[in-house]
């Protein structure tokens, strides 16, 4: 069988919103996509057939997770990632970088060696160089790899941030070249710099001179507004690669995924939906509901009347309260699956909107409601 190559279209622009598609060998992306994040080889609360089910075209999973547990070598035993979770979509790594600054025990970021870190479950000390970083991924047997970078925090310290992104692309010039060449498989690399404009167009033009096969916007979800946001994306917008995918990484709520999509980018991650869901807070296209609260005791209707999917119509607000204020599993799973359906609801709608040239009036709408 003839693998395919991984590739990417636009197949029509709405001002800067693009609607594309990813080809790679397992499979198709239709963008705008958002991607569920799978961390620990797992959508958490639910089954990969019905992630499936509700239009998910890939997944994601994550380096430093799968690296301290359950361990590469113990996955690549089992054939690889897909086979180890029985997912046949294509799956994202991300590289770990972002977890060695939240999660870990930072000791030292050494230029040469990578961050060195101990891990968060027992305190053991690892070392993630560029090189370690892509070779788990490539363990992993992912589809598209990220690039080992340094996630600062948010500050206002320019020299700070200057210094932090020019050692991200000097890890990035060395993760490319651990990559290798691969035409079934892809590498990104991540734009940093924090809110300043300047270094955001000098990490891309340094990013595009080693050449990747997309670019993913890091270093936000960390702090900053969504205003701050959005104007990072407004100041490289006109400077991003055309036909390459553009990948906003940890964002966000469906607000975030609107307004960055006017701004041009075609692929998003969050654990928000996953996370809410497992705590009693449900996305609904008339807004979020906290299930938890008390006023639904007696509320028989369904969080959405028109979800044919899965029969999540046929609980009520009333059983989803009784499950949350009782800790039963049931509750977490089924507004986990109703939180990624909704938001694949949403991304087939921005889709929808582009194609139509009706986008901006759908932007516009859904933020007017807010």
């Amino acid at each position: 069988m003839t693998l395919k190559k991984f590739s990417f279209n636009v197949l029509t622009n709405d001002e800067f919103s693009r609607r594309g598609v990813i080809e790679t060998h397992r499979g198709k992306i239709n963008t705008p996509a958002f991607m569920p994040v799978g961390t620990q080889a797992t959508v958490k609360a639910t089954f990969i057939d019905d992630i499936i089910k509700t239009g998910s075209e890939i997944i994601l999973g994550n380096t430093y997770h799968l690296m301290l547990r359950p361990g590469t070598e113990r996955i690549q035993a089992a054939g690889g990632l897909h086979q180890f979770m029985n997912c046949k979509l294509p799956i994202l790594t991300d590289s770990g970088g972002f977890q060695v600054m939240s999660l870990s025990k930072l000791n030292k970021i050494d230029k040469e060696k990578g961050a060195i870190f101990k891990s968060h479950i027992d305190g053991k000390e690892f070392i993630l160089s560029p090189e370690e970083s892509i070779k788990v991924q490539k363990d992993l047997n992912s589809d598209i790899v990220m690039v080992m970078d340094e996630c600062p925090k948010k500050s206002v310290e320019y020299e700070k941030i200057k210094d932090s992104m020019n050692l991200s692309m000097y890890w990035a010039d060395r993760s490319k070249k651990a990559f290798g060449t691969n035409p079934h498989k892809a590498i990104f690399g991540i734009i940093q710099g924090g809110l300043f404009k300047d270094l955001r167009i000098k990490s891309l033009e340094q990013l595009e001179k080693i050449n990747f096969d997309g670019y993913a916007i890091g270093g936000l979800a960390v702090g900053e507004s969504q205003k701050e946001m959005f104007k990072v994306l407004d100041d490289i917008s006109n400077f991003m690669p055309k036909d390459k995918p553009r990948y906003l990484m940890g964002v966000g709520t469906p607000s975030d995924i609107i307004g960055a999509v006017k701004r041009g980018v075609d692929m998003f991650d969050c654990v928000l939906p996953t996370r809410s869901g497992r705590t009693g807070l449900a996305f609904t296209w008339n807004g979020r509901i906290n299930i938890r609260n008390s006023k639904y005791q007696n509320d028989n209707s369904p969080l959405d009347p028109k979800c044919a999917k899965f029969d999540l119509n046929k609980y009520s607000k009333n059983y989803l309260n009784h499950l949350f204020n009782t800790n039963e599993i049931l509750g977490s799973m089924l507004l986990t699956l109703h939180n990624i359906n909704f938001y694949q609801e949403l991304m087939e709608t921005i889709r929808k909107n582009i194609e139509k040239g009706t986008f901006q009036q759908f932007h516009d709408s859904y933020i007017n409601k807010l």
